[in-house]
């Protein structure tokens, strides 16, 4: 039994070091996030939602510095056909920071540009989650994010579960 909680201890050890490298100031982040939930437009990362015979979907990445150690500085950017022959250019800015080496937390400001839009919507986002480096360079971050609308008459606060892909350098 000793050699059993040893193997685990050692094993959450070798994770855990590994992590602190990856976040440490100096490194670089490029990632993308597939979300689930609720459509909306500002996505930069990956979505496809299909209703009413209308697809729509989303194809965009993200990159970060990190200008301390687990605090990155994040920019975005995105493409959105909305459907009904309607498409946006979304662009994110924020900052990312890993908790102990493994929660990601992350606020950052999301906007778009639709053409021929009386008004463009914004957000801010607010997101949790956990990151499992399954390598040296690569990690798998799932998480909790919630879009607050900065536009009352467009657009909606909106949840999303997000499942991240990220390379770290």
């Amino acid at each position: 039994m000793k050699k059993v909680i040893f193997a685990v201890i050692a094993v959450m050890a070798f994770g855990f070091a590994n992590a602190q490298e990856q976040t440490a100031k100096g490194k670089w982040l490029v990632e993308t996030n597939t979300s689930f939930g609720a459509t909306q437009v500002g996505n930069t990362g990956f979505q496809l939602s299909s209703s009413d015979g209308e697809t729509k979907w989303s194809l965009g990445a993200e990159g970060g510095y990190f200008v301390a150690d687990n605090l990155a500085v994040k920019a975005g950017l995105g493409y959105n056909d909305l459907g009904h022959s309607l498409s946006a250019f979304s662009y994110k800015v924020g900052a990312k920071y890993y908790l102990l080496n493994k929660f990601p937390l992350e606020a950052s400001y999301t906007g778009s540009s639709i053409k021929d839009a009386d008004e463009n919507p914004s957000f801010l986002g607010l997101q949790g989650g956990y990151a499992w480096f399954v390598g040296k360079n690569i990690s798998i971050e799932p998480g909790l994010r919630y879009n607050i609308s900065l536009n009352e008459d467009y657009s909606k606060s909106v949840f999303q579960l997000n499942v991240g892909f990220a390379l770290h350098f």
